[in-house]
């Protein structure tokens, strides 16, 4: 929390700049493409990571199929997690997040900018009816992140069990899925500190939907946080 409102409070002439800027762009949405949204969205956590004393490693950029859509699932470890992936992830992408958390300052105005998506877990329909449309805007050729542990709760560098329907996006667009393996990306907004820090994003080996599609969601939910769960085992030592 202490870095947060720290960032925040040094970075403030900045922080009032992007939100009308966001504001200006939502409002005038026909003028800018995905790539333009994007790039706003990368200068301003740049500049978070700068003013935060934050650097992030990144491993398997080749990894990322160099075109159409995929899913990114990644462990969950704080509020840095997507922060730190979008920083690590070179062309558009965008997340799919809990309804709830996604209305928190700031946070709002930059899902807004990269339109992501709203799940809304407490009614089923609108559940479904989320899954199928990101599962559309896969198909049609946009990256999401998504974080099948559904949250995280003291996590640090231990992966929890993820709920298999998540991979429901991916299976439905029939697109390939990144595993991503975060390592210490709890510290930066997690640690009550303003020490430098350095966190790990690992992208991994894509698994298409021709090694996937004989398998259930609960299958390949176990594959892929296997998959992560033995990355930061290595990371780590």
């Amino acid at each position: 929390m202490l870095r947060i409102c720290y960032v925040v409070l040094i970075s403030l002439p900045f922080v009032l700049y992007y939100l009308c800027r966001i504001a200006y762009i939502d409002k005038h949405d026909e003028r800018y493409t995905e790539e333009e949204r994007y790039e706003v969205a990368k200068h301003a956590v740049s500049i978070m990571q700068r003013n935060g004393f934050i650097h992030t490693n990144v491993y398997g950029k080749e990894n990322l199929p160099e075109c159409g859509g995929y899913v990114m699932y990644a462990n969950h470890q704080g509020k840095y997690d997507a922060i730190g992936i979008i920083s690590a992830h070179h062309t558009p992408c965008t997340i799919l997040i809990d309804e709830k958390r996604s209305y928190l300052p700031i946070t709002n105005e930059f899902i807004t900018l990269l339109k992501g998506s709203r799940l809304d877990r407490t009614n089923m329909k609108n559940q479904l009816k989320t899954i199928l449309s990101v599962a559309d805007e896969v198909k049609a050729g946009r990256k999401y992140i998504v974080f099948p542990e559904g949250g995280y709760d003291n996590n640090k560098n231990e992966v929890h069990d993820f709920l298999p329907g998540a991979f429901k996006c991916a299976m439905k667009s029939q697109s390939p899925i990144i595993p991503v393996a975060l390592i210490d990306s709890y510290k930066p907004f997690g640690v009550n500190s303003l020490k430098p820090v350095t966190t790990q994003v690992h992208f991994l080996p894509p698994l298409y939907y021709e090694d996937y599609k004989e398998m259930n969601s609960r299958e390949i939910s176990d594959l892929i946080r296997n998959q992560i769960i033995e990355t930061i085992k290595e990371a780590c030592g």
